[in-house]
C-alpha cells in the first residue's frame, strides 16, 4: 500500500485540539487518526506502540508502515525494519 503521509510542522505534546486540527495525512493510521507522525519523538513512540495499535487492519498496518518509513526517513530515524510485523520482534 502506498504512504499518504505528509510533513507538518509540529513538535512536542499535542493537546486534543491540536491532533483535531491535523490533517488525515499527518498519521501513521489515516483513516483512524492514530499515531501522529509530527516530529521525530512521534515517530519513534508509533514504531515502539505499533504492536498495541488496536482495531486496524493488516492492509491499514502495511499502509502505517510505510506512512513510518516515509516520516523516519524525513526526520532522519534510522529504521531497520522492513516490516509492521518486525517492530517489537
Amino acid at each position: 500500500m502506498a504512504k499518504t503521509w505528509k510533513p507538518v510542522d509540529e513538535h512536542g505534546a499535542l493537546s486534543a485540539a491540536d491532533r483535531k486540527e491535523l490533517p488525515d495525512s499527518a498519521y501513521a493510521f489515516p483513516g483512524k487518526r492514530k499515531e501522529p507522525l509530527t516530529d521525530a519523538d512521534h515517530v519513534r513512540n508509533a514504531m515502539a506502540r505499533f504492536n498495541q495499535t488496536k482495531g486496524v487492519t493488516d492492509a491499514e498496518r502495511d499502509q502505517a508502515f510505510e506512512n513510518i518509513k516515509a516520516a523516519a526517513a524525513h526526520y532522519k530515524i534510522e529504521m531497520t525494519e522492513r516490516s509492521w510485523r518486525e517492530f517489537g520482534s
